[in-house]
């Protein structure tokens, strides 16, 4: 088939997706072709069948904010056109379902275009949720010939608010050949060179994340074993952080090391992946961590417990609660065989039921049934 798949090329969750999605369709035989602003964080153009199509907003004077929806409208209905695409697959909704609609009508005269929407996780619990996006969102929405979700916690807030029941829980995955675990830790001396236990946080450092509880559970950690936090990313919580690891003492031991684009390689180097969250849709930084065999500690809240067993193959703690977050650090850090089992079973779990080879196929039917559904209705 001939994908085009627009989504938000930044260090974020439902953008990490997308490109890996792309990259798995591509070595299946499919092209696909990103339609974006920019080139994905995690996407190599050089690759057989991968395609990258910019949209160029211009910014006239006239225009206070640029028009980024309607150029993006454009640029996608004439790749479609040249290159005879055979559905747009859009990855978090605003404003990309709309964009993608626009694209429908624009090439109805010449043929029918289907468009599938992923909604992640935010465009559904806080941007399409808010007041002044709500009619569009909604409206987008409904108007997608295919509605997936990347979890069950994802579909039912779609039911909830929105009134939309159609929508197709397909979870994140991980290619397991490139996420595994380093049993060595290969490099950790380079990032801990004091030989201390390594904790990691990934993610792009929004209030979401709290990614000050990242720091209050290092000091906690701290009391009890030697430790080294890497904090993987970058947003507008960096700078707290790094001011609030000043205050509590702890600056020595973290790492703040930005935007990586080969997490593969550092998630492995690590002993116990740190993921506070206010809310995660799925956690698709855990199921990665999980492959790489290095136990998770979340939240329960949103649709973690989706993929993590509290105390099997991670763990989960109350939202805001880093004194028991830290204690289960603690826990994981200095019992080997904890930690081991713990470890084994994370791994499993990810090549079990969230590989690649397991959900892209997923994909691949529902294209499969939204363009035989195009066929059988149109003119």
């Amino acid at each position: 088939m001939k994908v085009g798949i627009t989504c938000y090329p930044t260090y974020g969750g439902s953008g990490i997706v997308a490109t890996e999605l792309g990259l798995e369709l591509a070595n299946r035989g499919h092209d696909v072709h990103f339609i974006t602003y920019a080139n994905p964080i995690r996407l190599d153009p050089g690759i057989p069948r991968i395609h990258y199509h910019e949209v160029e907003v211009s910014n006239y004077p006239l225009f206070q904010y640029p028009p980024y929806c309607l150029a993006l409208a454009s640029r996608m209905a004439e790749v479609a056109e040249c290159y005879s695409l055979d559905l747009l697959h859009v990855h978090y909704a605003i404003p990309h379902s709309i964009a993608a609609l626009l694209a429908q009508q624009m090439l109805a005269p010449l043929r029918r275009l289907p468009f599938i929407t992923t909604l992640h996780g935010t465009d559904i619990t806080l941007v399409g949720s808010d007041r002044s996006y709500f009619p569009i969102t909604k409206f987008s929405i409904e108007q997608s010939d295919g509605i997936t979700g990347i979890s069950e916690f994802i579909r039912q807030r779609t039911a909830e608010v929105f009134g939309v029941d159609r929508v197709l829980v397909i979870p994140n995955f991980v290619n397991v050949e490139t996420y595994k675990p380093d049993p060595e830790k290969s490099g950790a001396r380079r990032l801990s060179p004091n030989a201390e236990k390594l904790l990691i946080h990934l993610s792009n450092f929004r209030p979401v994340k709290r990614v000050l509880d990242c720091v209050h559970i290092l000091a906690r950690v701290l009391r009890s074993v030697p430790a080294h936090l890497l904090m993987v990313g970058d947003g507008p919580d960096r700078g707290p952080a790094e001011v609030l690891a000043r205050k509590l003492g702890v600056q020595d031991r973290i790492s703040f090391l930005g935007k990586q684009d080969h997490v593969e390689r550092l998630i492995p180097l690590a002993h116990v992946l740190l993921m506070p969250s206010e809310v995660e849709a799925f956690g698709l930084v855990a199921l990665e961590a999980m492959a790489c065999g290095v136990p998770p500690i979340g939240t329960s809240a949103g649709g973690v417990g989706e993929l993590i067993t509290n105390g099997v193959d991670g763990f989960m703690e109350a939202v805001g609660d880093v004194d028991a977050q830290a204690a289960r650090a603690v826990q994981l850090l200095t019992d080997d065989r904890l930690h081991r089992r713990i470890a084994a079973a994370a791994r499993q779990t990810a090549v079990s039921r969230f590989s690649a080879d397991s959900i892209i196929p997923l994909y691949e039917r529902y294209y499969e049934q939204i363009c035989g559904a195009t066929l059988t209705t149109s003119p």
